[in-house]
């Protein structure tokens, strides 16, 4: 069972020696890596951020870096954050379970009708 994926950025990590990373190695999230940002405290003020802590634990590995960082996750370009949150539904299959349920026959009761606007009457 393959549990590492490697990729490459579009655009690359820019660090701070000017250096661009762009290869990289992302390993399958755990249920783990999901609950643990719940903790976080940037992730209570800010659900969103869950992403960033989320990617940093299941990259393993980008360019020359020691490590992959929240910080790192947060100066990526716009682009490549987008890439890699595709890559990570992808290779955790989230992305066959999003089209099925998207496809899925809506079960839900249907939402009350809003109430009538109030007649205005002329003077």
């Amino acid at each position: 069972m393959q549990t590492e994926f490697e990729f490459t950025l579009p655009k690359g990590y820019l660090d701070a020696e000017g250096n661009v990373h762009r290869q990289g190695v992302m390993r399958l999230a755990t249920a783990m890596d999901e609950i643990t940002p719940l903790r976080d405290a940037r992730v209570r003020s800010n659900p969103a951020y869950a992403t960033v802590i989320i990617l940093a634990r299941v990259m393993t590995q980008l360019g020359a870096l020691e490590a992959v960082t929240p910080t790192v996750i947060e100066r990526l370009f716009a682009c490549d954050l987008n890439y890699l949150q595709k890559f990570y539904r992808r290779i955790n299959e989230l992305e066959d379970l999003l089209e099925s349920n998207a496809s899925a026959p809506d079960t839900s009761p249907p939402a009350p009708a809003a109430p009538a606007a109030p007649l205005k009457l002329s003077q």
